[in-house]
């Protein structure tokens, strides 16, 4: 999808206590803002917002690459063909490189406590990471947020996967993959640490099934790397082209 300009955060919905509200609203108004303001050396970030399915001929541009959801910024830089082996820190303030987690399969997510679609992906990523432990899935969740709102979302949501911070790190973190800072996106690497595919904006059930199905084929032998990624991005496009639109009277 061609991602819009960015707009002005949106206040979040009127849920929990009065304090809670108040605090979740700052922080999102203040994060982004700062990101916005106080950052004009970077890419401004801002969530993706659905709109039409990609045309079927934007997918040659990645044949050959780790397979993305052609539909941002993500064909504007390389894809790295292999995790980068980035250091940020853990919410304890201790530094973390994603080579801790080497030797397993990686979902990696980029998210920000004041992001829609970040937050309803949540859910899912907790989901996912206890129905694929036996094949030793590990999701890190990247942070383009201050720490304590991030804490206390965290807390709150019962994240129980690493969550990495960047506050300060976050914009090289997500050019490092490629990509500017549009969230969510998430990548999604085999146990050798190859990047196989990139997906921009909202991750849902059905994709992350699909990605981890040829990952776990991948790192089983039953699939070649090319072949992975061309099943992914043409299964990535089917779906795409089949889920609903906002507003088309049925949810996503």
């Amino acid at each position: 999808m061609i991602v819009p300009p960015p707009g002005p955060a949106r206040p979040l919905s009127a849920t929990g206590v009065v304090l809670g509200i108040a605090v979740v609203i700052a922080s999102a108004l203040g994060g982004y803002a700062y990101y916005r303001l106080s950052k004009p050396s970077h890419p401004t970030i801002y969530a993706v917002t659905p709109t039409a399915p990609p045309p079927a001929t934007a997918e040659a541009a990645v044949a050959d690459t780790p397979a993305a959801q052609p539909d941002a910024t993500a064909t504007e830089r390389k894809i790295p063909e292999r995790v980068p082996d980035l250091a940020l820190p853990g919410l304890g303030g201790g530094l973390h490189k994603l080579s801790e987690w080497a030797g397993r399969p990686l979902l990696i997510n980029f998210w920000a406590t004041w992001c829609e679609p970040c937050r309803r992906e949540i859910p899912l990523l907790k989901s996912l990471r206890k129905e694929h432990a036996a094949k030793r899935l590990e999701i890190v969740g990247i942070a383009i947020d201050f720490l304590d709102p991030v804490r206390m979302y965290v807390a709150e949501r019962g994240m129980d996967y690493p969550i990495l911070l960047g506050e300060r790190g976050g914009f090289e973190a997500a050019a490092a993959f490629g990509m500017d800072t549009v969230l969510p996106f998430s990548v999604f690497a085999d146990a050798q640490g190859r990047v196989v595919a990139l997906k921009v904006g909202e991750l849902h059930r059905d994709e992350a099934e699909l990605i981890l199905d040829r990952i776990a084929a991948l790192d089983s032998g039953h699939l070649s790397l090319k072949a992975a990624r061309d099943e992914i991005n043409a299964g990535i496009a089917r779906l795409a082209a089949s889920r609903p639109l906002p507003g088309a009277g049925a949810a996503q």
